[in-house]
């Protein structure tokens, strides 16, 4: 068996730290079992020049493995790369399903997320403690009168999701990830739509029965997710 140490359909333990770091508007430190990753957001009054004449904001983010991140150190020259830009993407296009965009018009929220310590799942630990840090952010120009209302729509959550010898297996640790047939990251909405699925076969071909399998776990820890963002911010 390849997990032991908790049940199939169990998240590791997760832990969220609101307001880590002082100097922008939102900050979450989320830890996801090992591995920890700083989500911070900045805002600005002004968007993309192709933005220029949009009544609509936008929201952005970037991604970095910080070089003691992992067992290997992590190149400075590599974190730019083809890897770290698709993740810079997903986050982006996840956290913007969440977000009333007209509500935020002339308005630039820019989302950092930092990896300081991976051990499986960074990109789906970035999109879920960035979303807390994004609503924050929101919140505080909300406080100061530089938005009528938060943009805030839905929440957003993400999760990881293998197939190993026909069982999901939920929240990938690193030594999970390696050895799994399949490996799915899903990014779902606190009400329950999808919002991205990327699933892939590492060997042999998976059936549509064994992807619906991986989504219902799936969709069960970010339930319990969205339950752990949502009781962060009400402290």
């Amino acid at each position: 068996m390849l997990r032991t140490e908790r049940a199939a359909d169990e998240l590791r333990t997760v832990d969220i730290a609101r307001g880590f770091t002082e100097m922008t508007p939102g900050s979450v430190l989320i830890s996801m079992g090992k591995t920890r990753v700083l989500c911070t957001v900045s805002l600005s009054g002004k968007v993309p020049p192709w933005m220029r004449d949009s009544p609509e904001g936008w929201v952005t983010a970037e991604y970095s493995m910080l070089p003691g991140s992992g067992t290997t150190r992590v190149n400075r020259k590599s974190i730019s790369g083809g890897r770290t830009k698709e993740i810079q993407r997903l986050i982006g296009r996840s956290l913007r399903a969440g977000v009333d965009l007209s509500k935020m018009t002339g308005i630039t929220a820019a989302v950092d997320c930092d990896v300081l310590q991976a051990d499986g799942g960074t990109r789906t630990a970035s999109i879920t403690g960035a979303w807390i840090a994004l609503a924050d952010a929101f919140d505080v120009w909300v406080a100061e009168g530089k938005l009528k209302e938060s943009p805030i729509s839905d929440h957003i959550a993400a999760i990881s999701v293998g197939l190993h010898e026909g069982e999901a297996l939920l929240d990938l640790e690193y030594i999970e990830d390696v050895a799994v047939d399949v490996d799915c990251n899903v990014v779902m909405t606190g009400s329950g739509k999808l919002v991205e699925v990327q699933g892939t076969a590492e060997g042999d071909p998976f059936s549509r029965v064994e992807l619906d399998a991986m989504l219902d776990v799936a969709e069960a820890g970010i339930k319990d997710l969205v339950a752990a963002q949502a009781a962060a911010r009400d402290t």
